[in-house]
């Protein structure tokens, strides 16, 4: 048991404006009294930059979506936001784990309710985690990329499940604390994936201490307390019905108008907060809160297949081209650190891999034009009839994203690369995420605070980001980094995992397949009207201790 505690260790136009202030309650003004003891009642407005497009937990991972799954589940086990230790939650203690990881058992609480009224069984839990770790492709309803080399659950008796792996899956424990392990009752599990979609979102049934209680599809989703919560995790001071009556997700894509309702004090959180609008949050009443995110970092993905990037001499120019250090410098605050490899420092495995990673434009144009890389009548760079032309996304839930890859536009122009920009909304990125002609440099994040969160990134069989994985004819084009990367999520012993993940981080620095940028925290801007305000171990916002000092 000793060992998966440490497996767990780190380890907002006008207009616009005019209407959403309308729509917002009136919030405390700057002489609000200080914050006391924790007061009961009242609905918090909280921003969101993009709205949610599913609450099928295993796909929940855009943080609009896991915003409202963290606060409307439960989790089998709890992650500690501070330490990243694993904690009883629903289930009574940390889990019995045989010695290679493949067979779990868990004990449960049985006084445990959905708020449908139906009871949190054993049988139900079973049905949640064998949906999760397998999927339903004729629900189209994929498998959690949290859980690996899931095999089958089974109900001991009536407060005792079992789970079976057809191979060691040591992150298992870590991956029931994750939002895309929330529980659901029965009738929410039956849904198809257009069930748990946009439009349908009361109908997600779950046992946490707040309950969908409204939507309004795209612009507003309402929470409202439970007033029968009772199984919050043992570890946490506050026991019992949430503080808070209710919280009134509002979309607010514009960022003017999310820092401008709250520092009027019309709204009392907002998330994404971009870096220049940070320093209106140092007025009095106002405060910012940086949460680390604690997996892969900020960073553009080189995806090697590309005919223009099969070459590691061009990949390892553009690393060589970019400076981040001005990127960071210019856009950014000190709540974005420079990363210094493929992983936060606070995340589990983190590895130093930033010797790869230094600004060298003399080299970068030495080692293009070693590749055979000429420069054309328009000063971009030939060869063999190609340009060397490149489109990057522009990644919506990354902050300044579009101007990331505006500065890396000028940057790389100096010697010759063309960048190009893929616009469009979120559900255009996600269409044109997986097409090589479309993009080739991918710029993305991910959160989660297990050894696993760089296999959810890179590994072929889940978010694929290199394509390394060509889904037209199945070819892997680097086995090596694919093996490596089902090690971590394989290895038993942690130090073996850990051995695992130093070596993919190798891998993927070694041969330039990765420029990680900064690391991501999500960055809110709050009001002092909101006290006891938190979030997970990743960052999604949580407003179980919340409340309102008004």
């Amino acid at each position: 048991m000793s060992r998966l505690r440490r497996s767990a260790l780190a380890a907002l136009s006008l207009a616009a404006t005019t209407a959403l202030l309308a729509g917002c309650s009136a919030s405390a003004d700057s002489s609000a009294a200080p914050a006391g003891d924790p007061v009961t009642g009242g609905t918090l407005t909280y921003l969101e930059p993009q709205t949610w497009n599913t609450l099928y937990p295993p796909a929940a991972g855009f943080y609009p979506n896991g915003g409202v799954i963290n606060n409307v589940t439960d989790r089998l086990l709890y992650q500690n936001p501070e330490t990243l230790e694993l904690e009883p939650w629903i289930a009574t203690a940390l889990p019995e784990v045989n010695a290679d990881a493949t067979e779990y058992t868990f004990t449960l609480r049985d006084d445990v309710t959905y708020s449908d009224g139906t009871p949190l069984t054993a049988e139900n839990v079973v049905k949640n985690l064998d949906l999760y770790g397998g999927g339903d492709e004729d629900r189209a309803l994929t498998v959690s990329e949290a859980i690996n080399n899931y095999d089958r659950g089974e109900v001991v008796d009536d407060t005792t499940v079992k789970f079976f792996f057809t191979a060691p899956s040591p992150g298992f424990a870590q991956a029931v604390s994750t939002i895309n392990s929330g529980l659901v009752s029965d009738a929410t599990l039956d849904l198809t994936s257009e069930g748990f979609g946009p439009g349908n979102a009361t109908d997600i049934v779950g046992s946490g201490p707040f309950v969908i209680a409204d939507e309004q599809v795209g612009t507003q989703i309402d929470l409202e307390a439970r007033d029968d919560y009772d199984w919050a995790p043992p570890s946490v001071e506050h026991q019992g019905r949430p503080y808070l009556d209710g919280i009134n997700f509002v979309v607010a894509s514009e960022s003017s108008v999310r820092v401008g309702t709250v520092v009027s004090k019309q709204a009392d959180l907002a998330r994404q907060i971009d870096a220049p609008d940070e320093a209106q949050f140092a007025a009095d009443g106002l405060s910012i809160v940086a949460a680390s995110t604690n997996g892969v970092n900020n960073g553009l993905n080189f995806r090697f297949r590309h005919p223009l990037l099969e070459d590691i001499k061009v990949r390892q120019a553009l690393i060589a081209g970019i400076d981040r250090e001005a990127i960071v410098d210019t856009l950014f605050t000190e709540s974005y650190p420079l990363a210094t490899g493929a992983l936060a420092k606070t995340a589990l495995g983190y590895t130093d891999t930033s010797e790869y990673y230094v600004y060298d434009p003399e080299l970068a144009a030495k080692l293009l034009d070693e590749a055979g890389w000429k420069a054309g009548s328009d000063g971009i760079l030939e060869k063999d009839g190609a340009r060397l032309s490149l489109t990057f996304n522009e990644a919506l839930p990354q902050p300044r994203s579009k101007e990331v890859v505006t500065l890396i536009q000028e940057q790389l122009g100096k010697l010759g690369v063309e960048v190009k920009l893929f616009g469009g909304d979120q559900a255009a990125q996600d269409a044109a995420r997986l097409e090589l002609d479309t993009i080739q440099v991918y710029h993305s994040m991910v959160g989660r605070a297990d050894y696993d969160v760089l296999k959810s990134q890179f590994f072929s069989a889940n978010r694929n980001t290199l394509l390394n994985l060509d889904t037209a004819d199945g070819s892997i084009g680097d086995e090596e980094l694919d093996s490596l990367l089902a090690d971590v999520a394989s290895e038993p012993v942690t130090e073996d995992r850990a051995a695992a993940s130093a070596a993919a981080q190798q891998r993927l620095a070694e041969q330039a397949y990765i420029l990680p940028i900064l690391e991501e925290p999500q960055v809110f801007g709050l009001t002092d009207a909101l006290q006891g305000f938190a979030t997970e171990s990743v960052g999604r916002p949580t407003f179980y201790s919340a409340w309102l000092n008004k």
